[in-house]
């Protein structure tokens, strides 16, 4: 009797602290982007930073691929093809920004810091792409 009355206890103290974990994750407040101060948080702005560069970036690139469409539009059949090089180059580009973005969290390889450092290469990176199919378009209207 004494066993299964401990048994019970040990069930409804594992159970009580789950429903407390439970709990506690859900009251977690969000990041303060602003202001992080731990690495966790670190973390998460760097990656929703790099989420919003990279959505940016896609946005850019849209309006200069179509920039570069009218650009063979007006060119003779032999002539045409800046469409398929820019899909070309920014598919090398991808690669290589994310290549080279991984190379970068080496500095921290296991580390909580790693996706700090990758998230913001990745933001940094993605902002200049953006600036770089930016000026592009710009040059071709």
């Amino acid at each position: 009797m004494m066993k299964m009355t401990a048994l019970a206890l040990c069930f409804s103290l594992a159970a009580g602290f789950a429903l407390q974990a439970t709990a506690q994750e859900q009251a977690a407040p969000e990041p303060d982007c602003k202001a992080p101060v731990t690495q966790s948080d670190m973390n998460e702005y760097a990656a929703r930073d790099s989420q919003a560069a990279d959505k940016d970036l896609n946005a850019q690139y849209k309006q200069t691929r179509e920039a570069v469409r009218n650009l063979d539009r007006d060119l003779d059949d032999a002539l045409k093809g800046a469409e398929k090089a820019l899909v070309e180059a920014q598919r090398a580009w991808v690669t290589f920004r994310d290549a080279d973005c991984r190379l970068q969290g080496f500095q921290a390889r296991g580390g909580t810091m790693e996706p700090l450092l990758v998230s913001s290469c990745l933001a940094d990176k993605s902002r200049e792409r953006t600036k770089q199919l930016k000026e592009l378009a710009d040059s071709l209207r």
